[in-house]
């Protein structure tokens, strides 16, 4: 058993009933920018806040790489009724051998609470077990992230661990809490 490396012969477009996930171009720099640099998207990401559109722009060259040397793939959310991007989802630290990927994701404040991150969840899970042929999926989260967490039950999500200072950002060490849904927990 491995994960279907064949998803990474030609980016995988992917449809939900509201909801568009394509591939990044170059012109999606501006909308991840904004979306990227907004304090409350990013409250709770510990990972580095885009400055200016150039590094938003370098950003997705290794998204792109990253799908080139099948080591993740990360999709943009389009809004069908504006085509307007509102976030993106992402599979990556995958470990072809054990089967398993970590998932994460973004959603522009203009678009929450409107169903739209459940909407992609239903999608993307179902891509990852199914065509990816992924055997269990882990979140990584910030323990101050109830929202986050919340979905991740939701999607019936268990908590495997609570990491005391196991990361270190912007200048501290942070506690981690990792999810995972097998697909046995979903079928």
């Amino acid at each position: 058993m491995s994960i279907n490396e064949h998803i990474f012969d030609k980016f995988p477009i992917l449809e939900s009933k509201r909801l568009l996930f394509r591939n990044f171009t170059k012109n999606d720099a501006q909308n991840i920018f904004l979306i990227r640099s907004d304090i409350r998207v990013m409250k709770f990401m510990n990972s580095t806040i885009p400055q200016t559109i150039q590094d938003s722009e370098e950003k997705i060259f290794e998204i792109k790489k990253a799908f080139k040397e099948q080591k993740a793939i990360t999709w943009v959310i389009i809004d069908k009724s504006t085509d307007t991007l509102i976030g993106d989802f992402s599979f990556w630290r995958l470990d072809k051998q054990n089967c398993r990927g970590e998932i994460g994701y973004a959603l522009s404040p203009d678009y929450w609470r409107k169903g739209l991150m459940t909407e992609t969840m239903n999608t993307l899970i179902c891509f990852g077990f199914e065509k990816m042929n992924l055997h269990s999926i882990e979140a990584n989260t910030n323990p101050k992230n109830e929202k986050s967490q919340q979905l991740l039950e939701k999607y019936g999500f268990k908590k495997e661990a609570h990491f005391r200072e196991n990361y270190f950002y912007g200048g501290k060490f942070l506690d981690s809490i990792i999810y995972s849904l097998l697909k046995s927990d979903v079928e």
